[in-house]
Parts: C-alpha cells; sequence; structure tokens
C-alpha cells in the first residue's frame, strides 16, 4: 500500500500512548542519518519532537536503497511498526516498511544544529532554515503563546477586536518618523501606531477596544532593541477615572502573557534559554519619573531632568528595581509633556508633567500609555503647541465634538516582551521577519 500521508501521526502521539505492534505513518525532515550495513538509522523530526526510525535491508530493499541516499534535511514519510527500543528516542522507534522521499534536501548553507556557530545576520538570511532548529521555533511558540493570552484577557474583560488601517493620510503621533508611501495620487504614511483609531473606537460607543497588529517606525536606529516592523498589543478604554484604571489593565494582561508562557512552555524554555524570567510577579510597582530620576543619579548615573530616560538608564532603573523591590517590572509614570505625543492629558496642577506611563520589563521599555485628552479645544492647543497644523487632524478632531467620554489606553510590544521573557540578545531573534534599516528580504 501507498503511504497516505493523511494518515500520518505526529512524533508526539507516537511516543506518547500509541500502541506498541501496530503500523503507523509518520512524515517530516531528516535530522540525522547512520548508515550500519543492512540497517539505515535515521532521526526523523517533526514539529512535535523527535524519533528514530530504522529501515533494514531484509525487510524492504527498496526503502532501504532509498534511504542510504538521504541527506540531512529531505522531506520523508514512512509507514512501519512501533517497537519499543531502550536505544531509541524516547525509548520507541519504528521499523521502516515503506519509505518515500519527497524532497531531497541540498547541501546546507548554514548549521542549523548549533545557532552559535552562524552568524545572526546570516541566519536571518536564511531563516527557513533556521526556524527548524527546535530553539528558534520555540521562540515563536512561545511569542503566539503570549499573544493568544492577550487576546484573551481582553476577551474576558469586556474589550471588543477591532482592526484599523495602517495606510494613513497623516503621521498618528506627528513626528517625523513615519514611512511615506504612494497612495495613488496623494501622500501617504504606514500607521505608526493604531493610536487614533482606538480613540475612535471608544468614541464610537465600543467603549473598550484591543488589537493585535503591525506598527511602523522609521528610525534608523542600529540597537539590538528597535525593529522598524513589530506586532503592537494595543487597547484603549473608556469612562476611566485616570490612568491608573489604564495600568491596572497593562499590569494584568502583560502579567498574564508571562504566565502562559511559562505554564505552557517554562520546562523547554528553560532547557534553551537560562534567562528566562522563572516566575511570574505578584505584582508590578509604580514610580514617578521624578523619583526614578533620584534613584538614578543617587546611583551614579546622569540624568536630565524633564528629559525622557535614555536606554542605558532604563537598563540601570531596572537593576535597582530588581534590588529595591525584588520586582523584573516597573511602572514609570508621570513623564514630561515635552517627550509625549499631543493627544497625552496633562497634569492640571503641573501642567509641564502627564498622565502617562512606560512599563519596563528587565530594563527595557516594553509599553508606553495614559490618559488621553478628551477636551476638544485642549487637544487643538496641544497640536498647535507641538509645532503640528489642527487641519491635517480635522477627522480626528471633529470626534471630540460630539460626546468623548474620559479615556486612555497602551500599546504593548510584543517581540520586546518576548525578548526580555526569554533574556534574548537581539530582538530580531523575536521576530520572524525582523525589518531594520538595511533588511528588507526575505
Amino acid at each position: 500500500m501507498a503511504i497516505r500521508l493523511s494518515e500520518r501521526k505526529y512524533v508526539a502521539e507516537l511516543l506518547h500512548g500509541a500502541k506498541i505492534g501496530e503500523k503507523y505513518v509518520v512524515a517530516g525532515w531528516v535530522d540525522t542519518i547512520r548508515i550500519h550495513g543492512k540497517l539505515v538509522f535515521i532521526i526523523l523530526r517533526d514539529r512535535t519532537g523527535k524519533m528514530q526510525l530504522v529501515v533494514k535491508r531484509n525487510i524492504s530493499e527498496n526503502a532501504w536503497r532509498e534511504a542510504k541516499k538521504l541527506s540531512p534535511e529531505s522531506v520523508i514519510g514512512a509507514k512501519g511498526i512501533l517497537v519499543e527500543s531502550k536505544a531509541a528516542l524516547g525509548g520507541r522507534e519504528i521499523v521502516v516498511e515503506e519509505l518515500v522521499v519527497y524532497s531531497k534536501a541540498d547541501p546546507l548553507p548554514i548549521d542549523i544544529k548549533d545557532h552559535s556557530k552562524t552568524t545572526l545576520a546570516k541566519r536571518l538570511d536564511w531563516r527557513f532554515l533556521d526556524l527548524r532548529n527546535p530553539r528558534n521555533q520555540l521562540i515563536f511558540l512561545v511569542e503566539a503563546e503570549m499573544a493568544r493570552a492577550a487576546r484573551e484577557y481582553f476577551y474576558n474583560n469586556g474589550f471588543v477586536e477591532i482592526y484599523t488601517s495602517k495606510i494613513v493620510g497623516a503621521a498618528t503621533e506627528g513626528g517625523a518618523e513615519v514611512f511615506s508611501i504612494v497612495y495613488f495620487d496623494k501622500p501617504a504614511f504606514l500607521a505608526q501606531s493604531p493610536q487614533l483609531y482606538k480613540q475612535m473606537g471608544v468614541i464610537s460607543g465600543f467603549e473598550k477596544v484591543f488589537e493585535i497588529g503591525p506598527a511602523f517606525r522609521a528610525e534608523p536606529h542600529h540597537t539590538t532593541r528597535h525593529l522598524t516592523e513589530y506586532t503592537s498589543v494595543d487597547f484603549e478604554m473608556g469612562f476611566i477615572d485616570s490612568y491608573e484604571d489604564v495600568m491596572r489593565v497593562a499590569e494584568q494582561a502583560v502579567l498574564s502573557m508571562i504566565q502562559a508562557g511559562l505554564e505552557r512552555y517554562g520546562k523547554r524554555v528553560r532547557e534553551f534559554f537560562p534567562n528566562t524570567l522563572d516566575r511570574v510577579p505578584r505584582s508590578i510597582p509604580r514610580i514617578t519619573i521624578r523619583e526614578a530620576y533620584k534613584l538614578l543619579r543617587s546611583s551614579g548615573v546622569s540624568v536630565e531632568e524633564g528629559e525622557d530616560l535614555s536606554s542605558e538608564a532604563e537598563r540601570k532603573l531596572g537593576e535597582i528595581v530588581l534590588r529595591e523591590y525584588d520586582a523584573p517590572l516597573v511602572f514609570v509614570t508621570e513623564y514630561p509633556w515635552r517627550v509625549r505625543p499631543f493627544y497625552t492629558m496633562r497634569k492640571s496642577d503641573e501642567p509641564e508633567w502627564t498622565y502617562s506611563f512606560d512599563l519596563l520589563f528587565r530594563g527595557l521599555e516594553i509599553a508606553t500609555g495614559g490618559q488621553r485628552e478628551h477636551r476638544y479645544e485642549v487637544l487643538v492647543k496641544q497640536l498647535e503647541e507641538k509645532g503640528l497644523n489642527p487641519k491635517n487632524f480635522e477627522w480626528y478632531l471633529s470626534m471630540f465634538r460630539y460626546g468623548a467620554p474620559p479615556h486612555g489606553g497602551a500599546g504593548i510590544g510584543l517581540e520586546r516582551v518576548v525578548m526580555q521573557f526569554l533574556g534574548l540578545g537581539n530582538i530580531r531573534e523575536a521576530r520572524l521577519l525582523p525589518r531594520d534599516p538595511e533588511r528588507l528580504v526575505p
């Protein structure tokens, strides 16, 4: 009988629970091959694990001849009897009766077994091969689980998922860090964030909305923590008392993501990533940025009042908070107005400061949020103060003339959460197809 892939079983199924002595069909990639006279041992790899296949000449001459010609990473299917074997991976193996070679692989351009033997840049050039390494593939299993957990948290807490346009007529935050595109006969941009549309969702009457989607930043950075395209976990909520309401949601969303990663993949990630966070924090401390300035100065870090925190200051603050609060995460609040977008609500008694926050994870900003300004007249003034033309934001401003509730929200960088959770050295490892100022392929 020919092999029917519709009858295929995953390796994990055969190693756990399948009946010994039954015939099964397996398929996947050839991980390694060993030839010993009339025996060929193949380690087969699929998405669930690895398993040994034994091809014996006295059982199938044709299968044995095909097996001898195999190369690593060739794609095969096999049918045979499941038997116990103390010498095999997982204590079980398949004795092959039929073998089909679907695709014979050429010599590999990179070492996919040991990621440390190839530079990250070359690994990314051959990303489809790089991801066959179980370590590298695991990063994206964790990432998918974290995105699922975030989505589930928002659904369970009354948020409506929306899907906003990524082609916009004006820069979301009014800055120059946008990608310009030609939209038929007029200029347009790739969205820096869904910020303005999230607010539209609240004002439209959905009240609580979220989106998990791409965001684009035309920042010519060449660092280990910046991407020009990333996945943003965004939410916005109406009828809030203060930005504390927003922080509570951001806190629970991020902790849900961390918990999901640990619960589903904790044992496996510790095998490959020794610096993985080993526990879910009970809560996240909050300090104002002015308190952060003091803590940093007392540790010898030079910071300027009224300015944003540099990457080095964030890293050092992460060390201080871990030492003083035993917390890997911290909210830094009340950022200066001069470094926040025009739509941020300012403190009524101290207008040079804002009701906004950053969430730092192991010394890296993973989320930004706060309360938004919902008063039309104030928004117009703040746009002008930032040097922006209100006419370019007419569609946005008009929303605030017809009833806008107090509201706020945040954006969480999915890749940064994964990077800090696993202790990766470069955010490009946490992006399936990373984009930076140089990379456009694959």
